[in-house]
Order: C-alpha cells, then sequence, then structure tokens
C-alpha cells in the first residue's frame, strides 16, 4: 500500500503564504507565521463552539488522518482568498492564512488556482533567534531537506500536536501562542515534546520525524 491509497476520503487544512516579490518574506518568519496560523485557526470560537461555522469541517478533519497542504499567493490572488473564513498569522514581512479544513478534491474556488509545489524561501546568514521563554519552540528535524512549503505544513502540525497533548497549553495559549522555529535535533526528553512523524505524502519517506515541539523555556 502506498502513502496515498490509505484513505478513502482524504481532507486536507489549506494554508496560504503572501509570497510578493518586494519584500519577499524570509523562511523561518513564514514558518512561524504557519505554525501560530494553525493555532490560531483551532483556538477560534468558530471551532471550539460546537455551533461555530467551522466546528464540523474540523471535526471531520480530526477524525481522519491530519493533512496540511501549503499554498502560496500575491497580488489579487492573496486578496480573494480573504472571501473565505481563516485564522491569519504576521511574522515579520510573512503572513500566512489558514482556512477549513474540506475534502482534497473539493478546494474552495479561491484557493484552486494557486501553486502548491516549489515555495522554497531563504533566511538571510545573520538571522537571529529569539530566546525560549513564553513561547513554542519546533525544531526541525537536521539532515531532513524540506521545501518551505513542506515544512510549513510540518511546523504546523508540530503546534498543533502540542496545543492538543503538552499540559502547558493552556497556558501557551493564555500567552498568545507565541512560537519559534530552528533546526537542530530535540533538546527536550520524549515525555515533554510532540514528534511530527511525516505520512510519506511528499518530499519525504514515510515515518520521517520531521519536527519535534515543546516548551524549552517558562511559559
Amino acid at each position: 500500500m502506498t502513502p496515498a491509497d490509505d484513505e478513502a476520503d482524504p481532507w486536507s487544512l489549506s494554508m496560504v503564504a503572501r509570497v510578493e516579490r518586494d519584500p519577499a518574506p524570509t523562511r523561518t518568519d513564514t514558518l512561524v507565521a504557519a505554525a501560530r496560523a494553525v493555532v490560531l485557526l483551532l483556538t477560534d470560537p468558530r471551532v471550539t463552539d460546537p455551533d461555530g461555522e467551522l466546528h464540523e469541517a474540523v471535526r471531520a478533519w480530526r477524525d481522519r488522518r491530519i493533512r496540511k497542504i501549503c499554498r502560496r499567493a500575491r497580488g489579487a490572488q492573496w486578496d480573494r482568498t480573504a472571501a473565505l473564513p481563516h485564522a491569519e498569522a504576521v511574522c515579520g514581512d510573512a503572513v500566512v492564512r489558514v482556512f477549513a479544513p474540506h475534502p482534497r478534491e473539493e478546494v474552495p474556488a479561491p484557493l484552486r488556482p494557486l501553486q502548491v509545489g516549489g515555495l522554497d524561501l531563504a533566511d538571510p546568514a545573520d538571522l537571529a533567534v529569539p530566546g525560549p521563554d513564553g513561547v513554542l519552540t519546533i525544531r526541525l528535524a537536521p539532515g531532513v531537506t524540506m521545501s518551505t512549503g513542506k515544512a510549513a505544513a510540518q511546523v504546523g502540525h508540530a503546534a498543533q500536536l502540542a496545543l492538543e497533548r503538552l499540559p502547558q497549553a493552556a497556558r501557551w495559549r493564555e500567552r498568545g501562542l507565541g512560537v519559534r522555529v530552528l533546526t537542530g535535533a530535540p533538546v527536550l526528553p520524549a515525555p515533554d515534546r510532540v514528534d511530527v512523524a511525516d505520512g510519506g505524502f511528499t518530499e519525504v519517506r514515510p515515518g520521517t520525524v520531521t519536527a519535534s515541539a515543546g516548551f524549552e523555556g517558562t511559559v
């Protein structure tokens, strides 16, 4: 069985990164915005309230294998995505919107023309990483090569798992769901972190641990 064959009715959560030519966002800022946008959507009253307009879509998605797909947009294409219910996060020049999950073959019209692959941004040589206090630290696995779009999906999944499984998540939510992203092996013991094992649908082999997340400082 190939990874693509194991679910009859796959659903995906769509992420869209705004990628203008000038100024172009950095890779790390885009990943931070992606992770925050995912948890902002999942904690939105439209999702958490049983009568919220996005509640049933998120519930249906969570009942299946959790998939996230990152697209990119600029200009008028980006503007058109605002018509769909979404959560948005900003980091530096990066902006990412996350939309309600949907069946994989039923992509909302404003998202259909947006390119899925090929998003690969860079960081400046003097990139500074903030300290760990008050935020979730997401570590991308060293030695695992991923495009920016693929990495955005992975950090989004790491942030979701942290929100759902780590005991400090309630305090993190109260403090605004701050995130930092870096590349490196986990420094927290297994009980204090979450790991993302990829399904192997794109770019990496099934079961590859692509990211880990935990609260390395005071929350």
